[in-house]
C-alpha cells in the first residue's frame, strides 16, 4: 500500500510538473477558442456577399461547358499534380482509391454564380477536384491577382456605397496555416484590406473568399486554435509528428488530472461527524498560499479538468479504435451514382425564372442523386427556393432516390427504419456559430441493420449527405464533443453554456497558474546547487583542553 501511495503522488508531482505551463496554455487558449470566430468563410456568409445573379440567353448549359472544358481540365489536373510536393505524393498515393481511383468522372456538384460580373459553372467532380468553368465558352477561369483585388473590394464594400475599399496584394500562398480543409481550391491570394488590419484570402481556382478576418480575428486564432492544437510544430516543419504530440500530451494530462483528483479526495478533512481535521480546524493539509489554491482549485475543479484531459486524448482516436467521421471518395460517388441526369445535363440558364420578384437570387444549384435532379435558387439570407422546371420537374428528392443511394454506399445493408426529423437530435444539431444555412432542417435520418449500426442524415432537398454515424463515432460524439464542448441538453442552450464553460475555465486557470508556481519552485529545489554544511572549528583553547582532560579522567 505504501508503495501504491508512493507511486501516486510521484506521478503526480513529475507529470504535473512536466504538463503545468502545457495545462496553463491549454485552459487559456480555450477560454479564447470559445469566442473565436470560424477561420473559413461559412456558406452563409458567402452568400451574403456574393453578386445579384442575371442569367441571360447565350449562357452555356452545364453539360456545354463540361464538354467544352475536356481537354483543358484534364491539363489543369495535370498541372495541379505536379506542383503538388513529393511528400504530398507520397501521403496521397494510399488515397487513389479513396479519392475514386480511375473510374468513370462524372460532376458532383454544379453552382451558377457571377464573379466580377462574368457567370461561371463552379463545379466539383467525383474526384474532389474543382473547376471555374465560363458560362461564355465553356473555358476553365482561373484568377488572377489584380481580380483577386477587386473581388476583395466587392466583399468589403459598404451597402450600396461607390467609394472603392483599399485593397492590396499581400502574396499568394498554397497552404496558409489559418485555412483548413480548403486544399482542393489552391492557391490562395492573401489580400490586405483597409487600414484597420483587416485581410481576405481568395482562392485563385474559384474567384471565392475562403477567409475574411479582422486584426482581432486573426489574434484570436493565433492565442486559441494555433497554439491549442499545436500548430507552432508544423510552423517548425514538425507536422508530421503534431498528432503523436496531442496524443501523449492529452494522455499525460488525463494521468495528472486523475492522480491529482485521487490524492485531493484523499487528503481532504472536511471534519464530518466530529472526525479529525488538520491543526487550527484546517480542512486540507496546505499553509502555504500557492499549495492551498492548488489544492481547492484540483479539488473543486479536476472533475472537469479530467474530462477536458481526457476527451482532448479521445480527440486524437488513439490506436484508431473509432471509425472516421468523414466519407471517402469512393462512398460519395457510389452514393450519387454515374449517371447525369439530362435535365441536368441541358437545362438553358436563360430558362430561369424567379417564382417571386422580391427575392435576389444571387446562386443557382444543381444537385443530382441516381437518375433524379433538383435546382435550388439561393438568396443572400441563405435561403433556397426549389425551381420546378418542368411539368416533371422535382422540387425535392424522392424518398426512393435517398434510400438508393443509402442502399450504394451501404453495400444494400438492409434498413431498419426511416424518419424525418424536424428538430435536431444529439447527432445532428449546429455548432453555435452555424445557423439553418450549414445545418439544414428537416432530415432524413435512415437507420440500417447493419454490424455498425449505422445512421444516414440525409437532406432530401438538396439530396446531400450530411452525416454518417455508426455506433462507434456515437461513442465518440460523447467521449469527445460531450465532455470537450458540453453541447448537449441544457447546457447547449447560451447564456447557460458561457456560465457553465467559464466557471470551470476559471477552476481550470487557477490550477494551471498554481500548478506553473509549484512546478517552478520544485525544479529549483531539484536543481538548486547543494550548500555544503560548514562543519565548526575545533576548540583547541586551554579551557577547552582541560575539560577534555577532566571528561577523559572521568571514564
Amino acid at each position: 500500500m505504501k508503495s501504491l501511495n508512493w507511486l501516486l503522488y510521484e506521478v503526480h508531482r513529475w507529470v504535473g510538473l512536466v504538463l503545468a505551463l502545457f495545462m496553463f496554455v491549454w485552459f487559456s487558449t480555450g477560454l479564447v477558442i470559445m469566442y473565436s470566430t470560424p477561420t473559413t468563410q461559412t456558406r452563409g456568409q458567402q452568400l451574403a456577399h456574393a453578386e445579384t445573379l442575371h442569367p441571360e440567353s447565350g449562357w452555356l448549359s452545364l453539360g456545354e461547358a463540361w464538354e467544352r472544358s475536356v481537354e483543358q481540365r484534364k491539363q489543369a489536373v495535370a498541372q495541379r499534380k505536379a506542383k503538388i510536393s513529393a511528400t504530398e505524393m507520397e501521403r496521397n498515393a494510399s488515397n487513389v482509391k479513396q479519392r475514386g481511383g480511375d473510374g468513370v468522372i462524372g460532376i458532383a456538384d454544379a453552382r451558377l454564380l457571377q464573379v466580377l460580373g462574368e457567370p461561371l459553372w463552379l463545379v466539383e467532380d467525383t474526384r474532389g477536384q474543382r473547376f471555374a468553368l465560363s458560362a461564355i465558352d465553356g473555358s476553365p477561369r482561373e484568377f488572377s491577382a489584380d481580380q483577386a483585388l477587386k473581388i476583395a473590394q466587392n466583399w468589403y464594400k459598404n451597402g450600396d456605397s461607390e467609394l472603392a475599399v483599399k485593397v492590396n496584394y499581400l502574396e499568394t500562398l498554397d497552404s496558409p496555416i489559418i485555412l483548413r480543409n480548403q486544399e482542393a481550391l489552391r492557391p490562395f491570394h492573401h489580400i490586405a484590406v483597409g487600414e484597420n488590419g483587416d485581410e481576405a484570402l481568395i482562392s485563385a481556382l474559384s474567384g471565392e473568399v475562403l477567409h475574411a478576418s479582422t486584426r482581432l480575428d486573426r489574434a484570436f486564432f493565433w492565442a486559441g486554435n494555433w497554439l491549442h492544437l499545436f500548430k507552432p510544430l508544423e510552423s517548425l516543419g514538425l507536422g508530421h509528428i503534431r498528432h503523436d504530440v496531442q496524443l501523449w500530451s492529452g494522455l499525460a494530462a488525463t494521468l495528472a488530472a486523475l492522480t491529482g483528483l485521487i490524492i485531493g479526495w484523499l487528503r481532504w478533512r472536511p471534519g464530518f461527524n466530529g472526525k479529525k481535521t488538520y491543526s487550527e480546524g484546517r480542512t486540507q493539509p496546505y499553509r502555504e498560499f500557492w499549495f492551498k489554491w492548488h489544492f481547492w482549485s484540483g479539488l473543486l475543479g479536476g472533475g472537469i479538468a479530467l474530462f477536458w484531459a481526457f476527451s482532448g486524448f479521445i480527440d486524437t482516436n488513439p490506436g484508431k479504435i473509432f471509425s472516421s467521421g468523414d466519407y471517402t471518395r469512393e462512398e460519395l460517388s457510389r452514393y450519387l451514382g454515374v449517371e447525369l441526369p439530362d435535365q441536368m445535363r441541358n437545362w438553358q440558364p436563360s430558362q430561369f425564372r424567379s417564382a417571386n420578384n422580391n427575392v435576389e437570387v444571387v446562386e443557382l444549384n444543381w444537385r443530382r442523386l441516381g437518375a433524379e435532379a433538383v435546382l435550388l435558387a439561393y438568396d443572400r439570407k441563405g435561403r433556397r427556393f426549389p425551381q420546378q422546371i418542368d411539368v416533371n420537374g422535382l422540387t425535392q428528392f424522392s424518398e426512393a432516390s435517398l434510400l438508393a443511394g443509402v442502399n450504394r454506399i451501404s453495400s444494400n445493408a438492409k434498413v431498419e427504419n426511416q424518419t424525418l426529423l424536424k428538430e435536431y437530435d444529439s447527432y445532428y444539431y449546429p455548432r453555435h456559430h452555424q445557423s439553418l444555412v450549414e445545418k439544414p432542417l428537416p432530415v432524413l435520418l435512415v437507420s440500417l441493420a447493419d454490424s455498425e449500426g449505422s445512421r444516414f442524415y440525409l437532406d432530401p432537398q438538396d439530396g446531400r449527405l450530411l452525416s454518417k454515424v455508426d455506433r462507434s463515432r456515437r461513442v465518440f460524439r460523447w467521449l469527445y464533443s460531450g465532455l470537450h464542448h458540453w453541447d448537449f441538453g441544457w447546457l447547449y442552450f447560451r447564456p447557460l453554456w458561457d456560465i457553465w464553460m467559464l466557471t470551470w475555465v476559471a477552476f481550470g486557470l487557477v490550477l494551471g497558474a498554481s500548478s506553473l508556481v509549484i512546478a517552478w519552485r520544485r525544479l529549483q529545489k531539484t536543481f538548486a546547487p547543494k550548500k555544503r554544511k560548514l562543519r565548526k572549528p575545533l576548540d583547541i583553547s586551554p579551557q577547552s583542553t582541560d575539560a577534555l582532560a577532566i571528561e577523559n579522567a572521568v571514564e
